[in-house]
């Protein structure tokens, strides 16, 4: 289902909106609900250009009267038996305010009425497109009322009676038909259709009333193409009933056909004139006198007449002004375009004989608009005005009349005068964080591959430590070191004991001590750089809190073997320096040998 909300917010004109807004607040201080009704909801829903706009008022909608005409209203028409009455809004709306009723015909064409409810008025309509209703009530605003399905017969495009006696209790509703099928494009429904054929075949139009013959004459002037609905009305043989005398042989179609291009220029611009105005004398340009003056007074609406027989006066008043002096620059001739009446600046433009005024109108719908493409917006974005800048609309229009008037050509004229317009740079921004304080004797960061390269030291650190350990206790250095032969191993052992029976051969196995690294540091090393960083960081630790518990254990054993194991040949300090270099040769021999293999 349409979103009606937005259907009436977006597909009316400001000036529509603005006229239900008025009839709204007017209905709600008198304690009425409002509803609109008949072809506007049908033309929201169909997607058809909204022409005029139709409100229902469930109570005495007359009592609306003065109160509309005190917020802007102009009363043109009045219908006392439906409580009816025709109001003209500023910007070319049209509008009907009637009550909610419900009818009788106890004689074909003799309508009675009685007050009724919003539904019951929906059911005594004519055509089901035309039997819904929006309510314009607050608690319920935008909300569709279609009793008889009539969106369905939108959907298919046919009109589809609400009676089968439609046409029989209102003749005028034959004619309606017809008006609407050459505006819509539409078709009856397959029932209305054969009913129409009968009622026109039987002369039901002779019941028609005067009030509906001038009202339907009227609504031709007032469609977009008013000559497509004659020759529609003249081919179904329905003018012969509403108005003899007007016929499309009388009609100027040229200047008719000039005055539509001339309208739509205008409507591209902006500016909405009620074209039926400036239709009516071309429609009846090769009527007697008489007979236009009698086709006038037929009309319900006498504002409409007021209207077209003010129509010229108001033209000439207009022209005089638009080429005078107060609209010699494009500016203020755009002003006046729009502050004026929109029907006079429709028909000053199409009657305008002068090669003056028609160069401004030419520029109007051409040249000027094109001042609005050259508007500065970068640089107005550098000067830091912005669409939520007050006045910023404004000041676009200014910029608009400035450019258009040729005033402002290069970007430094622009900047000159967008200077005073420019808001001061905002501060520059605080930063509330407090700044790092560098801590005192902050070591820098070492990198991975220092870190790894220090690991690696401290490894090679702890092999040696191991080394020199192991070297020290006689069988766990014959367990390690110990080569294939057990002779050789056997040879090792007397002079390391003898070496470390006394404290001048512990000085020199420690002196000692780099050869038997270098020979096996190898081993160590490779051993090493299989173990992950942290796995050598933790044997390192746990290494370097061992070592000086072994020490002693180390210095018992070697006491131990050395009273056991020592010749009986006395050995000096002296002596034992060639006894350990004896030693230190023979294990660079056996770790030589051992990388040979």
């Amino acid at each position: 289902m349409a979103d009606y909300i937005y259907l009436l917010e977006n597909r009316l004109s400001q000036a529509q909106q603005a006229s239900l807004q008025t009839v709204r607040e007017v209905a709600r201080n008198k304690g009425l609900t409002v509803f609109l009704v008949g072809g506007a909801v049908r033309d929201l829903t169909s997607g058809s250009p909204v022409r005029d706009l139709d409100v229902a008022v469930q109570g005495n909608a007359l009592k609306l009267k003065k109160d509309i005409e005190k917020a802007g209203g102009s009363i043109s028409g009045e219908r006392e038996a439906e409580q009816a009455f025709y109001v003209r809004f500023p910007g070319g709306v049209r509008l009907e305010v009637g009550s909610t009723l419900s009818v009788t015909y106890p004689k074909p064409g003799k309508p009675v009425f009685k007050p009724a409810t919003i539904l019951e008025d929906l059911r005594r309509r004519d055509f089901t497109a035309n039997a819904m209703a929006l309510s314009l009530n607050d608690g319920s605003y935008g909300l569709l009322m279609d009793p008889l399905n009539g969106v369905a017969d939108i959907e298919n495009r046919e009109l589809r009676l609400v009676s089968n006696y439609g046409f029989i209790e209102e003749p005028v509703r034959m004619i309606r038909a017809a008006r609407l099928m050459a505006r819509l494009g539409w078709q009856m429904d397959e029932k209305t259709q054969e009913r129409y054929e009968t009622g026109r075949q039987e002369g039901y139009i002779s019941a028609m009333d005067a009030f509906h013959r001038g009202y339907e004459t009227e609504e031709i002037f007032h469609e977009e193409d008013p000559l497509r609905v004659l020759h529609r009305l003249e081919s179904e043989g329905w003018m012969k009933h509403l108005a003899p005398a007007l016929s499309s042989a009388k009609v100027n179609v040229p200047e008719l056909e000039r005055l539509r291009a001339t309208l739509t220029q205008l409507q591209l611009r902006g500016i909405y004139p009620e074209g039926s105005v400036a239709n009516f004398p071309l429609l009846t340009a090769k009527m007697a006198p008489k007979d236009v003056t009698a086709l006038k007074k037929s009309f319900p609406r006498q504002g409409f007449v007021g209207e077209i027989e003010a129509l010229e006066r108001e033209a000439k008043e207009f022209a005089a002004e638009f080429s005078g002096k107060g609209a010699a620059a494009p500016s203020q001739a755009w002003k006046l375009l729009y502050s004026a009446k929109p029907e006079a600046v429709l028909w000053t433009a199409h009657t305008a004989k002068g090669a003056a005024m028609q160069a401004k109108f030419n520029s109007f719908y051409n040249d000027w608009p094109q001042a609005r493409q050259r508007l500065p917006h970068t640089i107005m974005q550098e000067m830091r005005i912005v669409p939520s800048l007050p006045g910023y609309d404004d000041l676009l229009d200014k910029l608009f009349f400035e450019l258009m008037d040729s005033k402002l050509g290069t970007d430094e004229e622009m900047k000159a005068y967008l200077e005073p317009y420019s808001p001061p740079a905002p501060p520059p921004p605080v930063h509330l964080r407090r700044a790092r304080v560098a801590k005192k004797d902050a070591k820098p960061a070492k990198s991975r591959k220092k870190a790894a390269v220090e690991i690696e030291a401290g490894a090679e650190a702890i092999a040696e430590t191991e080394v020199a350990a192991a070297a020290k206790p006689v069988k766990a250095a014959a367990k390690k070191a110990a080569p294939a032969k057990p002779a050789k191993a056997a040879a090792k052992k007397a002079p390391v004991a003898a070496k470390k029976a006394t404290p001048p051969v512990k000085a020199a196995v420690k002196k000692t001590a780099p050869p038997a690294k270098k020979a096996k540091t190898p081993v160590k090393k490779a051993a090493v750089k299989k173990l992950p960083v942290k796995a050598v960081a933790k044997k390192a630790a746990h290494v370097a809190k061992k070592a000086p518990a072994k020490k002693p254990a180390a210095k018992k054993v070697s006491a131990k073997s050395a009273a056991h194991k020592a010749p009986a040949k006395k050995v000096t300090a002296k002596g034992s320096k060639p006894a350990t270099k004896k030693v230190a040769t023979k294990k660079a021999a056996v770790a030589s040998g051992k990388k040979k293999k």
